[in-house]
């Protein structure tokens, strides 16, 4: 039996370092962004078993998303990255993101049918 759990702790251990890991890669791409933009808040959005969705808005109304294996993981991937984190993607947040004639299109494509340029 202590074999048994001297094992389930070296594993547990080393899935913690995993997720540590993961989560400051992550947090590099979010100050990254950040420096390419100005700044940047965000959002989490739960994506159930494929991970957490981190929506990240630059001050100059540039989007982008990472994708968080974990709620936990994305978020402390996003107190490591120093990102202010909006409970939903709305209001002020959502008033910030600029989209351009790509994303129109894009949508407009999806919506009725038409071609959606890739």
């Amino acid at each position: 039996m202590a074999d048994t759990q001297e094992k389930d702790s070296a594993e547990h251990g080393a899935g913690k370092r995993g997720e540590a890991r993961k989560a400051a890669k992550l947090a590099k791409h979010i100050q990254a962004f950040s420096g390419r933009h100005g700044g940047a808040e965000g959002q989490l959005a739960h994506l159930g078993q494929a991970g957490t969705r981190i929506v990240l808005v630059g001050e100059d109304g540039s989007w982008g998303d990472l994708v968080a294996p974990s709620h936990d993981i994305a978020r402390e991937a996003a107190e490591k990255a120093g990102l202010t984190l909006h409970d939903t993607f709305d209001g002020d947040l959502a008033a910030k993101v600029e989209t351009g004639p790509y994303e129109w299109s894009r949508m407009a494509g999806i919506q009725i049918g038409g071609p959606a340029r890739a």
